[in-house]
């Protein structure tokens, strides 16, 4: 009696759901992801070994190689809280909408007086913004007022959090939702200038300063 043969037949996936997964997962993370806004200042910090990640909520100073002196708070709330202190301090009028920009931006590095024209501008408008720094001399020492702020603002908005975090059931540590202060200069800066940056948070009584730097090969890792 003959043999009878299966016909073989060759396997054939459908791509197609696959694909479309890979798509709207590409999409999700779009936008769900937060861009980053665009820096000012370019700054060559210089090299250590310390393998210390930035903390997200953070207060920084950044000197360029001039000197030049820039502030950052990452908390938008904190932002907003402590720009309508400051132009309250500075008799300067912001209107809502300029302080919603002005949450959202990053790195900023000019005098309150100039702060409502920089707002205004575009990204790349605030790249080539002619500016000397925030000040710092002892007859007008704007970024004193900037970190004395933006620190009472970023605890309020980090208490804020905790408790949040514990009505949630969590168990948040209270450390974790502390500004971090952060220093960052470029490798060309003139020490005497960074020395007057830290000598504002001494004044402050904010020593448990982080120095920012790039890094370069440890040797003890393995």
């Amino acid at each position: 009696m003959p043999k009878i043969k299966i016909p073989k037949h060759s396997p054939s996936i459908d791509m197609t759901p696959m694909v479309d997964l890979a798509f709207l997962l590409v999409t999700f993370f779009m936008l769900a992801a937060s861009f980053r806004p665009s820096e000012p200042v370019t700054v060559e910090s210089p090299s250590s070994v310390s393998d210390k990640v930035i903390p997200e909520n953070n207060i920084m100073v950044t000197l360029d190689a001039d000197g030049k002196v820039f502030f950052n708070l990452t908390d938008p709330e904190a932002r907003k809280e402590t720009l309508m202190n400051m132009a309250g301090l500075y008799k300067i009028s912001m209107n809502d909408e300029q302080i919603e920009k002005f949450s959202l931006m990053s790195t900023f590095g000019c005098a309150i007086k100039e702060l409502p024209s920089y707002i205004d501008l575009s990204g790349d408008e605030r790249k080539t913004f002619e500016t000397k720094g925030i000040p710092l001399d002892s007859l007008d020492n704007q970024l004193k007022n900037w970190i004395s702020y933006g620190n009472v603002a970023a605890l309020n908005s980090g208490k804020t959090a905790f408790e949040e975090a514990r009505l949630k059931g969590l168990s948040p540590l209270a450390e974790d939702f502390r500004p971090k202060f952060i220093i960052r200069v470029d490798s060309k800066t003139v020490y005497k200038k960074a020395e007057k940056v830290i000598d504002v948070f001494r004044e402050l009584n904010l020593n448990n300063l982080n120095f920012v730097t790039s890094s370069e090969f440890n040797p003890n890792n393995p």
